[in-house]
């Protein structure tokens, strides 16, 4: 019989302004503001450019300034779920404020998206679209230097990528969560733009005009597109919330951090994942995103990997799983003027005897005695609980050997409500080698799901770890192999 156990959201809460904690991202900030604002006296300017067709950017930088005086919450019997937005500027939470000069707004053309009808491949099409903004982007990183660049993406531009889409057959799929998946073709075009803008070294966000310009709050708007589906949005405090959370770590700020006690030892969290070459033809590259308690981030590429003939997923030597720690810890040195005192890594694939041994040899050439070795995967299992409401977050389960059952989604009493569509699947964690215990070990992974700048809602599936590192090789294939290191951005901001 297996017992299960439960891990408390108390258990895993965050840190904001003041050294004050919360359990939830957003009433934390509502509460206690961000985490750095005590760091300084005056509020902190955010310079922002847009790129985009005349009208779409106008409305933009409209509901920009209507989110700036603040946004209702949504009517609900939720309200934890749904909290007000509490505007951004020096008298906000956040005591910060974005600025848009002129000179920062660059239009795109009409008459150049229309002409990618006579393109006739889909890479042709992604290229053009691509050159769209980044010709811009010259300007901007010349003259203006801007904290972050608003990319809107037009209906008329979506038309054409889902054009490029039908030229392979239809290729639609759902998510766990229940939102609809972008087709291959919109996210190639998202992550060659994210590829091409970093050699400005200007953090990136696209944006749909669906975000901004809805006539009727809280509904479901159709996309003018080919793929003839509605696209569910979020209401309009969530979308504020998520967006200018975004804008202020893009912008080098740190919204929140990983609560942590005087006696905790300074570690590096590592994720590690893999990503074929653009072609598919090479053999699996890895690459690493490493994690502090603040949540900063610095990117690296490593060797490439090769293919398992046990399990048929792609693994290091013992050589490049060395190297690859090494250089993960000279970065974080750089990055941080310090070296942790603990590493945590988390791997897709489970760890083989000769990565072990080249991760524990790397890290004592650095100096570094305590480590813990992780492999996480989604779960086939699946726990039911009596009543209406899936199982607990949080709650985890031994299983034979040295796995383990954790379960990151599910019924939050925070929220009173489960906030998915589908019924939760758990993570499979793989305990390879540890000096930690279990359940400490999932309470970090736990609070690991909750250090995603993107969404404010904290119950995400993986921790940011996994998460960042398949967004980060997403984007890293795009870039050449042999292309050198100068070429790669370090900081996370420039990913997601």
């Amino acid at each position: 019989m297996f017992k299960t156990s439960f891990i408390d959201e108390v258990d895993v809460e965050l840190e904001f302004g003041g050294g004050r904690r919360h359990i939830d991202i957003r009433f934390g900030i509502l509460n206690h503001g961000t985490f750095d604002q005590d760091e300084r006296t005056n509020a902190r300017k955010i310079n922002i450019a847009v790129v985009g067709l005349p009208d779409p950017t106008e409305n933009f930088l409209s509901w920009l300034d209507k989110c700036s005086s603040g946004i209702d919450a949504k009517e609900t019997t939720k309200p934890n779920l749904f909290p007000r937005f509490p505007g951004f500027g020096a008298d906000s939470p956040f005591n910060a404020e974005w600025v848009c000069d002129n000179r920062a707004i660059r239009n795109l053309s009409t008459n150049d998206i229309s002409h990618l009808q006579s393109l006739s491949t889909p890479g042709e099409i992604i290229k053009k679209a691509v050159s769209f903004y980044t010709s811009e982007f010259d300007y901007l990183a010349n003259e203006i230097r801007p904290d972050v660049i608003y990319c809107i993406i037009p209906e008329m531009l979506g038309d054409q990528l889902d054009r490029a889409a039908e030229m392979t057959g239809p290729i639609a799929r759902y998510s766990e969560e229940g939102e609809e998946a972008i087709n291959r073709y919109r996210h190639d075009f998202h992550h060659c733009l994210k590829s091409e803008a970093m050699c400005y070294r200007i953090p990136i966000q696209l944006v749909l005009p669906s975000t901004f310009d809805v006539g009727t709050r809280g509904k479901s708007t159709k996309k003018k597109s080919r793929s003839k589906k509605a696209r569910q949005l979020q209401d309009s405090a969530t979308r504020a919330w998520n967006l200018f959370t975004a804008m202020y770590y893009k912008a080098g700020c740190t919204p929140w951090r990983l609560a942590r006690k005087p006696s905790d030892y300074t570690t590096c969290h590592v994720g590690i994942s893999f990503y074929k070459s653009l072609d598919e033809k090479t053999v699996m590259t890895s690459i690493a995103q490493i994690f502090n308690d603040r949540g900063e981030g610095v990117i690296v590429r490593g060797g490439q990997a090769r293919l398992s003939k046990k399990d048929r997923t792609p693994h290091l030597s013992e050589e490049d799983s060395a190297a690859i720690i090494i250089r993960v810890l000279q970065l974080y040195h750089d990055e941080h003027k310090n070296t942790p005192a603990r590493v945590v890594l988390h791997k897709s694939s489970y760890f083989t005897p000769e990565e072990q041994a080249g991760f524990r040899a790397g890290l004592e050439q650095e100096r570094i005695s305590m480590v813990d070795m992780l492999s996480i995967r989604k779960s086939s299992i699946r726990l039911f609980r009596m009543g209406a409401y899936p199982v607990l977050r949080g709650t985890h389960m031994p299983l034979d050997g040295n796995k383990h059952l954790l379960y990151t989604r599910g019924s939050v009493p925070f929220f009173e409500t489960y906030p998915g569509l589908y019924v939760p699947r758990a993570l499979e964690i793989q305990f390879d080698l540890i000096e930690q215990s279990r359940e400490m070990l999932c309470r970090e992974i736990l609070a690991l799901t909750k250090m995603n700048w993107n969404n404010t809602q904290f119950d995400m599936r993986d921790p940011i770890t996994l998460r960042a590192a398949r967004g980060v090789g997403d984007i890293m294939k795009y870039i050449p192999l042999d292309a050198p290191n100068s070429r790669i951005a370090t900081r996370y901001s420039f990913y997601m």
